[in-house]
């Protein structure tokens, strides 16, 4: 759990990255991208988390623009991450470990930012295509050893499939995406902090 939490808050703003316009690759360039990532007000989708230390687990992600997003993880896990518009909280039960930081600070505030411009202190230091997908690896530009992002897109039409984080010791998280739903009716309550706290 202490290295998902290091990983997590190694990838400060990271996915908050610019596409520069010499890293465009075919026809899918800024402007696409954002207006992808910026035409979703809410979606629901199912993930499954691949941890350094080798563990696997899964769980359903909800995004509620600008600012909201929770991800839950399915049983026997406790772990429950929500982001309430304000700051992101981490907390399992079962365990006690609980975190809290501004909402700019997580790997996947992109999913969250409205709108999303992709311009900033933030660049890509890598654009292409792997197995079919668009990968756009991102990397703070001041601070470029802090670790990096990976974020891949479907093509034909973009599609969000994941992203792996890699902290500044190799770390790496990836999450992957399926059955991924936009447009819905997200409660409120989705969006709380239940930790107690």
């Amino acid at each position: 759990m202490r290295t998902f939490l290091s990983v997590l808050s190694a990838a400060v703003l990271v996915l908050l990255a610019a596409l520069p316009a010499s890293a465009q690759q075919g026809s899918i360039g800024v402007p696409q991208i954002e207006q992808y990532f910026n035409g979703i007000k809410s979606l629901k989708a199912r993930f499954v988390q691949s941890n350094p230390n080798g563990s696997v687990v899964q769980g359903t992600l909800y995004v509620r623009r600008p600012g909201r997003m929770r991800f839950e993880y399915d049983a026997p896990s406790q772990l429950k991450i929500v982001a309430d518009g304000y700051q992101v909280t981490m907390w399992d039960n079962a365990t006690r470990d609980f975190g809290q930081w501004p909402i700019g600070w997580t790997a996947a505030s992109f999913l969250v930012k409205d709108p999303l411009v992709l311009s900033g202190d933030l660049q890509v230091e890598k654009l292409e295509r792997v197995n079919g997908m668009l990968e756009a690896t991102m990397v703070q530009a001041r601070k470029p050893q802090d670790g990096k992002v990976i974020v891949r897109l479907g093509e034909n039409p973009l599609l969000l499939r994941g992203w792996t984080i890699i902290d500044n010791r190799g770390n790496r998280v990836t999450v992957s995406l399926s059955e991924m739903q936009t447009g819905l009716q997200l409660a409120d309550s989705l969006f709380k902090n239940e930790s107690g706290r």
